[in-house]
């Protein structure tokens, strides 16, 4: 016999949420929103205080948690978003007034429209979890800490590759140092970003009646992470390699004025050769002009070093397969005279691809070189004694599915990875200490040494656990000299990708979803009894 559902046999009532707030957000809430956001930028580098992202997301739940309409919760998002990306990434006017020649006006709107195209990133993620919560009637617990994290998690993703991606400041990377980085060669940064907004749910959740429970979840997670820094992912192939990482220090400037043309080649020509080394890396587009274009025997000058020493080089330069086919390359030179070429894969939007529609916007300023070619997305590394080098090219390096793909469909895989950079282009900014950052992620998601050579910075070398042990200070010449062990093997990440993450966010989202119906009464719920 089945017996009715009574008042006593009810679950529990959750505590009351605050009422429920107007459908439009008042123009003061949404500028908290956006300031809300805009504080993340002090939990990445060059600050590092990564507590403070969790106060910043924790707000945001709370403001949408507490009883928010679709509607509010998307503007609220939508707000939070547009801080959180103009913050992490307002160095891009320096880029488009003082290189562009963009009047300043124009520049500020332009980095208010892209902070607006983000916010939509942080809108979906405020919407889509409400929209959940009312759909699946979900208790307040089930949506702070299984559905908005999902949610910010997957919003963070879809920026990483919607209209070709732009995922710089997702929220994992100012994990790198905490304890959440653990967590790195298993679900990769977007999966520290869930566990990042779990963290400041459990916050939220102080003002609940479950907050014990919640500070527990919380030390866990923290807990875990700091144990899973004690893994060893990878283990050591080979013998080590001698390295020599140039930092030219160019002014972006005269990087491509013909006037400078002659010291720019003499300068690399000079570093490049002062001393041997197993490998010797310079920065991305050291060699400013195409091959065809350079002095007669400038090369040969490197190819004859090779033999002599057997150094292998490897530096940026333009290459070009036609008349306007041409690529953003690192070229290879090794002992033996062996030629390499990696070109880059994933190309900037109006920096070095035009975007369908904006030719009138590039043409506005006056950037070199700003329609290149796409390289593969598998590419072979570049042998050098017992390591493997895979090179990537400035921003490529936001991209660790790219890279990890590159790993795992290789026949052989790379021990070492190469980041070769130009941030001149963005002054004395945020940006280079916010590259690095990146790519610290990506050696703790692969287990692999970065060793970066970059114009003016960071020329560091970074170990498979994603500590920076050596760097030369930013903005000046310099020469990073060094020893360095390639790793092998393979991380979670390596293996599986994003998968992982995706499948953590799976897990979550069904673990809502039973919440909810088991507050709705649904067959299996504790109101339901059987005789």
């Amino acid at each position: 016999m089945i017996l009715r559902r009574s008042a006593s046999t009810r679950a529990p009532a959750q505590a009351p949420d605050p009422a429920l707030r107007g459908t439009r957000p008042s123009l003061l809430a949404l500028l908290a929103a956006a300031l809300a956001g805009a504080s993340s930028l002090l939990s990445f580098e060059p600050f590092g205080w990564w507590p403070v992202q969790f106060l910043a997301l924790a707000w945001l739940f709370y403001q949408v948690g507490m009883g928010s309409s679709v509607r509010r919760a998307t503007l609220l998002g939508w707000a939070f978003g547009f801080g959180w990306s103009v913050a992490g990434m307002h160095w891009l006017s320096i880029a488009l007034t003082r290189y562009g020649h963009l009047p300043a006006v124009l520049s500020a709107i332009a980095i208010c429209l892209l902070g607006l195209y983000m916010g939509l990133f942080g809108a979906f993620a405020a919407a889509a979890s409400t929209w959940l919560r009312k759909r699946w009637a979900l208790p307040v617990p089930a949506f702070l800490l299984l559905v908005f994290p999902t949610c910010w998690g997957v919003s963070e993703w879809l920026r990483g590759w919607v209209f070709t991606g732009f995922p710089w400041a997702a929220s994992g990377y100012a994990h790198n140092t905490a304890p959440l980085g653990g967590f790195a060669p298993i679900v990769g940064v977007y999966g520290i970003g869930v566990l990042a907004a779990v963290c400041a749910a459990c916050l939220v959740m102080l003002t609940q009646r479950q907050r014990m429970g919640a500070l527990a979840l919380f030390g866990v997670l923290l807990v875990a992470g700091s144990l899973l820094r004690q893994v060893e992912w990878t283990h050591a192939v080979g013998k080590p390699i001698t390295v020599r990482l140039l930092q030219g220090d160019i002014p972006q400037d005269e990087k491509f004025d013909a006037n400078h043309l002659t010291g720019i080649l003499v300068r690399y020509r000079d570093m490049m050769t002062a001393a041997p080394a197993d490998l010797t890396a310079a920065p991305e587009t050291a060699i400013p002009i195409f091959p065809q274009q350079l002095p007669a025997g400038y090369l040969d000058i490197f190819k004859d070093y090779a033999a002599r020493t057997g150094t292998s080089f490897l530096y940026g330069i333009p290459l070009a397969d036609s008349q306007t086919a041409y690529a953003n390359s690192v070229a290879g030179i090794g002992p033996q005279g062996q030629a390499y070429r990696f070109d880059k894969h994933h190309l900037v939007p109006f920096g070095e691809f035009i975007p369908t529609g904006f030719r009138w916007f590039t043409n506005m300023m006056q950037i070199p070189l700003g329609d290149f070619t796409r390289g593969p997305a598998v590419q072979a590394p570049f042998p050098v004694k017992d390591q493997l080098v895979l090179p990537n090219v400035c921003y490529e390096d936001v991209f660790g599915e790219e890279i990890a793909k590159n790993l795992r469909a290789a026949p052989r895989p790379a021990t070492l990875l190469l980041n070769v950079s130009n941030l001149a282009w963005y002054g004395e900014s945020t940006a280079i200490p916010q590259h690095l950052q990146i790519s610290r992620m990506r050696s703790l998601e692969t287990g692999r040494p970065m060793l970066r050579a970059t114009n003016n910075g960071a020329t560091a070398i970074i170990d498979g656990r994603g500590n920076v042990v050596q760097q030369i200070p930013f903005y000046r010449q310099g020469v990073l000299a060094a020893s360095v062990q390639g790793m092998g093997g393979a991380t979670p990440y390596i293996r599986f990708g994003n998968l992982l993450f995706l499948g953590l966010g799976a897990l979550l989202l069904a673990g809502a979803w039973f919440a909810g119906r088991r507050r709705r009464g649904g067959p299996g719920s504790s109101a339901d009894k059987t005789a």
